[in-house]
């Protein structure tokens, strides 16, 4: 799976960061490229169904009950090892659709935050390319931190995973009431003035498309450079709540992992579909919100979901089911969104 993920990378930043002009990015190819990598994304749980049980070397009773204990995962045990084993893939893959799934929407949802912090900074679309393709290097990092992180303090914490419930709830509310933004305030963002602090700012045009350059033998930093930092921070925002919303679905930093970095693959793509107006699923927005509140309960309430025999399965199927009803009332009632666009602009 990890030679798949470094090829996918020198296509999609490589290969695609060739397109410099404008009319090179259609709707036609965003699109075709987005459902690629969201196939690919699909088509991984093929791996993770295959492989899962070799990367926890679980060949016996033993490696089962030892991974129930480690990881919290309730799936069926039987006195036959082999139907045991399919429970596991079955269950593993499944978790590992569920945290795919949540964490590409919720992508979605960050993609509007860049797309605002770009036109506010008036960024060519040749720059936006060059930027996204350090941006989704530097969160891949990060989030590969994050997990490590959080892995680490759930197992040696078990209070840690309430905490990160009580979290999701808040961020779950929060999202659902927070108004929608139409631009970023460039001068008074915290990023930009850390950066005027710390270095010489400074545009040149004879530079237009470098994070530094130096002039009379003194270094400087562009506006692409500050631009650059303010997007690795909304992402570092971003993954404090997306980190843990998959953490919700398994605690298993494999899982965890895999699911977030497949989502992120090909967000450089869907990120240019938005502008051709995927982001009209406005009501996208207050899926996403339930679904970060029920998320949260279900960590804070494990104990009596297990009991009430919830599984993967559901978990899937209730993800699923609230992404599919928000995009159905966006495209039923187009004119309800329109018209929150209208108000926020007035």
């Amino acid at each position: 799976m990890l030679a798949v993920i470094f090829l996918s990378l020198v296509v999609d930043l490589g290969l695609f960061s060739k397109s410099t002009s404008n009319s090179q990015t259609t709707l036609k190819s965003s699109l075709l490229r987005s459902l690629a990598w969201f196939g690919l994304g699909l088509l991984s749980v093929v791996s993770v169904y295959f492989l899962h049980p070799t990367i926890h070397n679980i060949t016996d009773f033993k490696g089962l009950y030892d991974y129930q204990t480690k990881y919290g995962s309730h799936f069926l045990i039987t006195n036959n090892l082999e139907e045991s084993i399919l429970h596991f893939k079955l269950s593993s893959a499944t978790a590992y659709l569920s945290g795919f799934l949540l964490e590409y929407a919720l992508s979605i949802d960050n993609l509007f935050v860049m797309l605002l912090v770009f036109q506010s900074f008036k960024i060519s679309h040749e720059n936006e390319k060059k930027i996204l393709v350090w941006g989704i290097l530097g969160a891949m990092i990060l989030r590969f931190v994050f997990i490590y992180l959080g892995s680490n303090a759930i197992h040696q914490f078990h209070w840690v995973l309430y905490f990160f419930g009580g979290l999701l709830i808040f961020s779950g509310f929060k999202l659902m009431f927070q108004k929608s933004e139409e631009h970023v305030n460039t001068e008074n963002h915290i990023i930009y003035r850390i950066c005027k602090r710390l270095f010489s700012l400074k545009d040149s045009v004879s530079h237009p498309h470098s994070f530094f350059y130096r002039e009379n033998g003194k270094l400087f930093v562009t506006t692409l450079f500050v631009v650059l930092l303010i997007i690795e921070f909304t992402d570092v925002i971003f993954a404090i709540d997306s980190v843990p919303a998959v953490f919700g679905v398994t605690t298993d930093p494999y899982l965890v992992f895999f699911s977030n970095i497949f989502a992120l693959i090909g967000l450089r793509s869907l990120y240019f579909l938005i502008g051709f107006g995927i982001d009209k699923f406005y009501a996208l927005k207050y899926g996403l919100s339930i679904i970060l509140v029920y998320i949260g309960a279900k960590m804070l309430l494990e104990e009596y979901a297990v009991r009430m025999g919830f599984t993967h399965l559901h978990n899937l199927l209730i993800i699923i089911g609230i992404l599919a009803i928000s995009v159905f009332y966006s495209l039923k009632f187009p004119n309800q969104g329109i018209q929150q666009t209208n108000d926020s602009i007035d």
